[in-house]
């Protein structure tokens, strides 16, 4: 059993942030494998899909960010997933708008939620980051991620999103590579080259 994990914060006012591309991304999973229903468990909201004959759980933190690991290991624990088995969806500032890529353990870059989780859980667990691009200077950075993206970014958004949905299965077979390989291939087909977004 996995346990997909998206981060962002709850509530209309955040939901198109680009803090909030985790919780995008498990919305579109959810939707592509026709979920349960979801329910409001582990200080978050929970639902569940069956992808390779394996179950794997999808969780949304209710926490707001900086939080986020007390949801992941309330839900981890009842489920007694390892933390091998835990991937975390999050906004890397330090990627492109529209890269991805896959790592485990290391450092947290800044990301609060990821050091929420660290905290809570420890730090061997796999994340995917989605690029969202870097405003230029730190300061500019908290209204950056707490701003919606523009309409022009949402189309990447989207794409990116969808492909990731489409390509899960990789994930929970453990073959990562693959998957990045996949994801940046989908892109790349819908005109989403080097040089965009």
């Amino acid at each position: 059993m996995l346990l997909l994990v998206g981060l962002g914060n709850p509530g209309e006012r955040y939901s198109g942030n680009r803090h909030n591309v985790g919780f995008m991304t498990i919305d579109a999973i959810a939707k592509r494998y026709h979920a349960s229903a979801w329910r409001h468990r582990f200080q978050g909201n929970v639902s569940e899909i069956n992808l390779n004959t394996d179950k794997v759980v999808l969780l949304k933190p209710e926490t707001y960010m900086n939080e986020s690991g007390r949801a992941v290991q309330e839900a981890a624990q009842f489920y007694k997933i390892k933390l091998s088995d835990i991937i975390v969806f999050h906004d890397e500032l330090d990627l492109s708008p529209g890269k991805l890529r896959i790592k485990i353990d290391g450092g947290n870059a800044g990301h609060n939620g990821l050091r929420s989780i660290t905290q809570h859980c420890g730090n061997a667990y796999r994340r995917v980051r989605i690029g969202i691009g870097h405003p230029g200077h730190k300061d500019a950075v908290h209204p950056w991620v707490l701003n919606d993206f523009s309409k022009e970014e949402r189309e990447w958004v989207t794409d990116l999103c969808d492909v990731i949905a489409e390509h899960t299965a990789l994930l929970v077979l453990n073959q990562d590579s693959n998957f990045q390989s996949k994801i940046h291939l989908s892109m790349k087909a819908k005109g989403w080259g080097d040089d965009k977004p």
